[in-house]
């Protein structure tokens, strides 16, 4: 049974949200707002985290930041609809993914498992390492190294860099990225995709002395680059 943390004042929502996700065989837990909700998410273990952004006493943004400087646990932020900037800010903080409000439970947990499905390896898989120049992915540990350097990444920012080092040297869709990565075709105007890659880059840059390895092809998508 996968634990979730479910952090949002909305006392409807929550309560609506609380019992559809244990109808669907989730154990939630709850908190009504940013400050006791990142304690909570630093106190005990869970497999994802629903995190609202407009909360009182800390809001999300600032939740989700505490959270990122202990924890890497999967984040899922409901947004207002509308709001890029806090979109955007959560993302390169170390969001999942987002889902703008209003949305229903149905929507948020079909995320949730789209989410988990591509951060919880599978049963009994065998240990596999993909190595592409000075890059070594270990998929079913979820655990990525350059020449030997531990790559710290979000369970989203993984999942992509494995799409394109299955595919290191192709032209990858941003299309195919989001469905691949994220789990979700791509929304129009929706930057998560690149926002997830420049963190990864930024990340890869700092032991590749300056090389960008991960190139950005105008008009059709990201490749990693061969050595």
């Amino acid at each position: 049974m996968n634990k979730v943390l479910l952090i949002d004042d909305d006392v409807e929502l929550v309560g609506m949200l609380k019992e559809y996700l244990e109808q669907e065989g989730f154990e939630p837990t709850v908190a009504y707002d940013g400050e006791s909700g990142s304690q909570q998410a630093l106190r005990d273990t869970y497999d994802l985290i629903l995190l609202d952004v407009m909360m009182p006493k800390m809001n999300g943004i600032d939740a989700l930041r505490a959270i990122r400087a202990e924890k890497n646990t999967p984040v899922l932020m409901l947004t207002a609809k509308g709001e890029d900037a806090d979109r955007i800010v959560g993302l390169e903080l170390g969001a999942d993914d987002y889902v703008p409000k209003p949305c229903t439970p149905r929507e948020i947990v079909a995320r949730v498992r789209a989410i988990l499905r591509r951060t919880q390896p599978a049963d009994n898989t065998q240990p596999v390492q993909i190595t592409v120049g000075a890059l070594t992915l270990w998929p079913e540990q979820r655990r990525a190294e350059w020449s030997g350097n531990v790559l710290e990444l979000t369970s989203t920012e993984f999942n992509l860099l494995e799409v394109l080092v299955r595919h290191a040297g192709r032209v990858v869709s941003k299309s195919d990225l989001s469905l691949q990565g994220l789990g979700r075709p791509l929304a129009r105007f929706d930057r998560s995709i690149d926002v997830h890659l420049s963190s990864i880059r930024q990340k890869i840059d700092a032991y590749a002395n300056g090389r960008h390895y991960i190139q950005t092809v105008y008009r059709m998508g990201y490749q990693l680059v061969r050595e």
